[in-house]
């Protein structure tokens, strides 16, 4: 999903950004719009190839039992950001404490102190998930943030975030499997080729 910024209509009082935001997703269904960095930012649908690299991801999660009693794993679930007043981010998955309803923050998004993991698939906004997010995410203190870069064919596991970093940046080729943290819930091991070639666009 490749992103591009968007700026404020030039008056005395501009809205609020989240009043934009969702005006922009009222006359844009289907897109993702974000604040990220005090920057609205506006991703057209996922192609086929992510969608598919999404439900393959949520197999081993399943599987696991993470979506049950104590965590649920939820696609495009709202994440209130403390880096600005208004920021927000929808990642693509991300396992969430059971009871995540009862901490509703604001527009839709849920307090991140709920996640427990957050995933993201790329498109042409790889450089937003590989960068951005990832001091959106630190700062928010989730403890575990995955990539799926299409872009280079690997993944990325990032934990123990601190400030607007993690320091822990682990980085899977093909052929390798990434063990997850148990504190998301359960053990989990993710095939990176499985994932590579789930999100490859056909020739």
């Amino acid at each position: 999903m490749s992103a591009a910024a968007v700026e404020h209509p030039c008056d005395d009082e501009p809205e609020p950004m989240l009043v934009t935001a969702n005006h922009l997703m009222e006359q844009l269904p289907g897109y993702r719009v974000e604040i990220i960095g005090g920057v609205i930012t506006v991703a057209p649908p996922p192609d086929g190839p992510h969608a598919n690299a999404l439900t393959t991801l949520m197999i081993p999660f399943l599987a696991a039992g993470l979506h049950g009693d104590e965590t649920r794993v939820l696609q495009a679930i709202g994440l209130w950001l403390p880096g600005g007043p208004e920021d927000y981010a929808i990642p693509d998955l991300a396992i969430v404490d059971a009871d995540f309803d009862e901490h509703l923050v604001e527009n839709n998004c849920y307090d991140p102190a709920v996640f427990r993991l957050v995933l993201e698939v790329t498109s042409g906004n790889y450089k937003s998930d590989l960068r951005n997010k990832v001091t959106a995410y630190a700062e928010a203190k989730i403890p575990v943030y995955v990539i799926v870069d299409r872009k280079h064919s690997r993944l990325h596991v990032l934990t123990e975030p601190t400030g607007g970093t993690y320091d822990n940046h682990e980085v899977y080729a093909p052929g390798q499997t990434a063990a997850l943290p148990d504190s998301i819930g359960a053990e989990v091991a993710l095939d990176v080729a499985e994932l590579v070639r789930a999100g490859r666009p056909r020739a």
